[in-house]
């Protein structure tokens, strides 16, 4: 494993341990897998897949702790198309 700290979540912040792919691997250069556009039945882009590279595993990561939510100071309500200047 060659760890790497991650923060993820976007309603409640957390900080993760997770493992990064082997920079030294000869199938995927360090990408960790291997990205290739398909097309529909027409033969037009219909997006992109993508497959992790076995020197890999991105289903393992661990969570350290959780970030504490800090609260927004509120402002007071300003009226918008008020030609008042806001100091």
């Amino acid at each position: 494993m060659r760890p790497r700290l991650q923060l993820t979540g976007w309603d409640r912040r957390t900080l993760t341990l997770t493992d990064t792919p082997r920079p030294d691997c000869p199938r995927c250069e360090g990408e960790g897998g291997f990205a290739y556009d398909y097309g529909d039945h027409e033969g037009e882009y219909a997006g992109t897949d993508w497959d992790p590279c076995t020197c890999w595993d991105e289903t393992r990561r661990r969570t350290l702790f959780r970030l504490p939510r800090i609260p927004r100071r509120s402002r007071g309500v300003r009226d918008p198309w008020s030609n008042e200047p806001p100091f």
